[in-house]
């Protein structure tokens, strides 16, 4: 291939957005967009998403022209603005810190929501444990984002950032308001229930952990190599061999033994907005792992071992 280039807009597909001349077919995508950001300085490197036709599906940035099956004189690509980006890493800090800070409010200054009377209610254990608990969730999910998660794409489009944050900071509010409420029923089951759900609570926490750190070596810094996930010693890294995502099937068994703990309708939600959300994740990457390696595990569930 040796020739020119016609980039279009993807949504307006007659609407020639650059054209690029001298090109080989040895450059990659990566090297197109860049080559695009130059020349049209409202399109950056990371807005971009180029595909072969107008609704495929976006071009890795490693892949090469030359892989493409284009015209050898005159190529044709589609790019589709993705509009201003945020770091994810910054996205996920945000959404993260406000459950952080909006819980505790309700915890410690029960006066600021419920009024004066507030003061000297006596709180119920349950209300003290899950209070430790969601900080330390949330925590967790700040040191990961931090320290542990590697990201195959560095930014996001910024309206995620609005979307996230009501979705977290929003569902915090709702639950700690009923579960910090002077008139807080007790669990039926009385500490029972509580302590079966702070265990369970805290295995699928470290649960959650070990398949993070997992996941994270299997990818070494600065690549987007992908390979299949397999148990790594760590027991509750078993899970690997029911479910291709067990960070996720123990972020949901978190969210159950809180429920169970504070035996809270507004928890129950959470868990089951969470859920849904996770589980179409899940399914997505399921379908991507049987489709890049033809020797995935067929046994595996997405989510849910056996089930989902």
């Amino acid at each position: 291939m040796s020739g020119v280039l016609e980039v279009y807009d993807a949504k307006r597909t007659d609407n020639l957005i650059i054209t690029l001349e001298g090109i080989s077919g040895s450059e990659t995508i990566k090297a197109i967009k860049k080559r695009i950001a130059q020349k049209k300085l409202k399109l950056t490197e990371e807005r971009q998403a180029l595909r072969v036709e107008p609704k495929g599906k976006p071009l890795a940035d490693d892949q090469k022209l030359s892989d493409l099956g284009l015209s050898s004189q005159k190529a044709v690509l589609y790019v589709r603005d993705l509009g201003p980006q945020i770091a994810w890493k910054t996205v996920f800090m945000a959404e993260y810190a406000g459950p952080l800070f909006v819980y505790p409010l309700f915890y410690l200054r029960p006066s600021f929501i419920y009024g004066e009377a507030a003061t000297n209610a006596v709180m119920h254990p349950a209300v003290q444990i899950a209070f430790f608990a969601w900080s330390f969730h949330y925590a967790k999910r700040l040191f990961e984002t931090q320290f542990i998660h590697r990201f195959g794409n560095s930014t996001m489009p910024q309206f995620n950032l609005v979307k996230n944050c009501s979705y977290y900071w929003g569902f915090a509010a709702f639950v700690a308001y009923f579960v910090n409420h002077p008139l807080f029923t007790p669990p039926a089951f009385g500490d029972l229930q509580v302590y079966l759900g702070l265990a369970g609570f805290v295995i699928s926490e470290f649960g959650n952990l070990s398949i993070h750190i997992l996941l994270r070596n299997l990818r070494p810094a600065g690549t987007r190599e992908r390979r299949i996930p397999k148990p790594d010693g760590n027991p509750l890294s078993l899970l690997f061999n029911y479910v291709s995502c067990p960070n996720y099937t123990y972020e949901v068994s978190s969210w159950i033994f809180f429920t169970i703990m504070v035996q809270s309708l507004p928890a129950l939600l959470f868990t089951l907005a969470g859920f849904v959300q996770m589980a179409i994740w899940a399914q997505g990457k399921h379908r991507n792992y049987l489709k890049e390696f033809p020797d995935y595990p067929k046994n595996r569930k997405a989510i849910v071992p056996f089930v989902l």
